[in-house]
């Protein structure tokens, strides 16, 4: 199957020389770019992009789509991380596959409309009962036609071991680790272009043990998947490990073997200079959730400091209950405007962030043929119309979607060369019905406890 998208205004590649392309068509040939420019050959379905500007597709570095069914909840709005974690876990026990399904259909489904064809997602909430919550997540991925990374995520220390989480919601050491190995064995696609992966992904070392830490690096590196936690959240994280294990969080996770090009964390807010050169040498990487971290008071990374050092940094939206949204185009416009705010000029440009949000998401997820508009590359891109509230906006397609952000659905995305969203909607999904679905899933999780 040829695809063109003809007559493109702009198309900003993000490649390593940042290459934009004026009055430009781009091909695609069975998922993959084929050529960049007129060609003399016959599409057998093309797209007038007259007037639109054309992108690599985001890369949604980290995210917890379960959360989407606890979103603008009154009772935890002005909850720090520990207290709010504590409150919701009380809901989250609940969660069942077809929770799971419909959370991750309706997250990803908004993630994809706002330009984003990569979705990394974290879950680690196993409740007891429950059958195969990332097979729920696959298939609601399936469905919509989006590349998941999915994680087995995990929890072994509950209240009682000095945890946060209830009973019902951790597991064993044994237990995690078989089901782990399933899960890869079932799922994980190490091919190029590959629509699923998995990651292994213990949540935090204030809800798992010493154990689980080591058994699941040294299984993730039996398999060749990659390791991810939460780290360097909150103070209330750093207090913990210096009291139940008198080092700080970032040398506790040393400790374990959990550094390197196959580990990369979720946050880094409270990493000092040495942590930081630390990270930079052994090529750790690092997802930044910055709606989150403001909505949770939890902190500003340092990301003119990371960026110095060469840290390879993507871009997330975290948990929709954090969030409250999965809008990678608005996470990447409050990134700009946070560290405008806080670095001033040490702070990444517009366009420098649309680079964290696409090549850097790629390479965080250790992927190399997604993440730029290149020959050879998956075609994942999103395009967006050139209206009203683009008037004068449009100049610099490149720092765009920082400066003066996009705050509607992109007009088309493409996963693999197929097309996604036409005209802003999900193709394919009836969303009125998932709609109602969803809202009755809602009611019956939130008035389970």
């Amino acid at each position: 199957m040829l695809t063109c998208l003809k007559h493109a205004d702009a198309i900003v590649s993000c490649d390593g020389a940042d290459s934009v392309y004026r009055n430009c068509d781009l091909w695609f040939s069975d998922g993959v770019i084929a050529h960049i420019g007129a060609w003399e050959k016959t599409p057998d379905r093309a797209y007038d992009c007259t007037g639109m500007l054309v992108y690599p597709g985001l890369v949604n570095t980290h995210h917890h789509l379960y959360q989407y069914f606890t979103r603008n909840l009154a009772a935890v709005q002005n909850f720090e991380l520990f207290d709010w974690l504590k409150a919701l876990y009380e809901i989250w026990k609940n969660l069942n596959d077809n929770t799971v399904y419909l959370s991750s259909l309706c997250g990803m489904a908004e993630l994809m409309r706002y330009g984003c064809t990569t979705c990394f997602d974290h879950h680690y909430v196993f409740p007891a009962g429950t059958a195969d919550l990332i097979g729920a997540q696959v298939e609601a991925a399936n469905r919509l036609g989006i590349r998941l990374h999915a994680s087995r995520g995990s929890m072994d220390l509950s209240v009682k071991d000095g945890g946060l989480p209830p009973d019902s919601v951790v597991q064993s050491v044994d237990e995690i680790l078989r089901d782990s190995a399933r899960i890869i064995e079932t799922y994980h696609d190490p091919a190029p272009f590959s629509m699923r992966r998995i990651v292994l992904a213990p949540c935090s070392p204030f809800s798992v043990s010493e154990a689980l830490l080591r058994e699941s690096a040294a299984l993730a590196r039996q398999y060749g998947v990659q390791l991810h936690t939460h780290l360097c959240e909150t103070k209330d994280e750093e207090r913990y490990t210096l009291e139940r294990f008198g080092i700080r969080p970032f040398a506790y996770m040393e400790s374990v073997g959990w550094t390197g090009s196959d580990v990369f964390y979720a946050h880094g807010i409270h990493f000092n200079d040495d942590e930081l050169d630390r990270i930079a040498q052994t090529g750790t990487k690092i997802a930044h959730c910055p709606c989150s971290n403001m909505k949770l008071s939890s902190g500003v990374m340092r990301i003119a400091d990371m960026r110095e050092r060469g840290i390879t940094i993507g871009l997330g939206v975290d948990g929709s209950a954090s969030n409250d949204g999965s809008n990678l185009l608005e996470e990447l416009r409050t990134a700009y405007l946070l560290h405008r705010l806080k670095w001033g000029d040490r702070a990444p440009t517009g366009y420098e962030l649309l680079k964290i949000a696409t090549a850097g998401g790629a390479s965080v997820l250790g992927r190399d043929d997604i993440g730029t508009i290149e020959v050879g590359k998956a075609a994942d891109v999103f395009a967006v119309r050139k209206g009203l509230d683009l008037v004068c906006a449009d100049g610099d397609p490149m720092n765009l979607f920082g400066t003066v952000g996009l705050h509607r659905p992109c007009d088309l995305v493409f996963v693999n060369g197929v097309c996604t969203v036409q005209d802003g909607a999900v193709c394919g999904l009836d969303e009125e019905r998932i709609r109602t679905e969803a809202t009755a899933e809602v009611s019956r999780l939130l008035g389970a406890q």
